[in-house]
């Protein structure tokens, strides 16, 4: 008896409708290695079928459930059962609605104290949330998003910083073809070329790393599902 072969030929608008998750999503898994459509041998393109649809859903269920991403991947592995995950996750579970319970507490008692802001005495609040915390306990800390997150300023300044050097190079490439210079003016023209590319490397890294500081501790969009 001949095995009926699954259907493929999927495409990714197609597979965003049925499983209803977004492409950047479906592309964001496809990254993590939790999913792994087939290829077309002529165009490389994906080829999605029904068995790549149902590890979506399944991803998508687990991560509506609130599972993260290394449970889920040790559950694909077979490392994990669904059972021995849902009991680790309740446990999760369990902490979190401990959190909330301590932090409705503390709301229900300012609420009862009726008290004006400017009497509130948030340094000894603040100290009871810091011990209660080393209990293990876990609040909320909305100032974490209290963050205006601004590209303009350092890609601005990289760009002029960029231009400024590039005229430089420019201006002692210009000195170099020409017979004016001596020698020893165009070593020391060499040296400053070589510390201008050094600057520009070095504007663009610092421009790197300042934008992976400004993403710091923003969550995926993908990571929702």
């Amino acid at each position: 008896m001949f095995q009926k072969q699954e259907v493929r030929g999927l495409k990714i608008n197609e597979v965003e409708t049925l499983v209803g998750i977004t492409k950047k999503n479906i592309r964001f898994y496809e990254e993590e290695g939790l999913l792994c459509p087939q290829r077309d041998s002529g165009n490389g393109y994906r080829n999605y079928g029904q068995a790549d649809v149902e590890v979506l859903r399944r991803i998508k269920l687990l991560r509506k459930l609130g599972l993260p991403l290394e449970e889920i991947r040790l559950l694909q592995s077979g490392r994990l059962t669904v059972a021995d995950a849902m009991r680790r996750h309740q446990v999760a579970l369990d902490r979190e609605e401990e959190n909330l319970h301590k932090a409705r507490e503390l709301c229900s008692r300012l609420e009862t104290e009726n008290l004006p802001l400017q009497e509130m005495d948030a340094g000894a609040l603040l100290s009871e949330m810091e011990q209660m915390e080393k209990e293990g306990a876990t609040f909320m800390d909305a100032q974490k998003k209290d963050v205006r997150k601004k590209y303009i300023a350092p890609v601005i300044v990289t760009v002029l910083v960029v231009a400024f050097v590039a005229g430089l190079i420019a201006l002692v490439a210009w000195a170099l073809t020409t017979d004016l210079p001596p020698k020893p003016v165009i070593m020391y023209l060499c040296l400053y070329l070589l510390a201008a590319l050094g600057v520009v490397f070095g504007v663009i890294w610092c421009l790197r790393q300042r934008i992976k500081e400004i993403q710091g501790g923003e969550e995926d969009e993908a990571r929702k599902y």
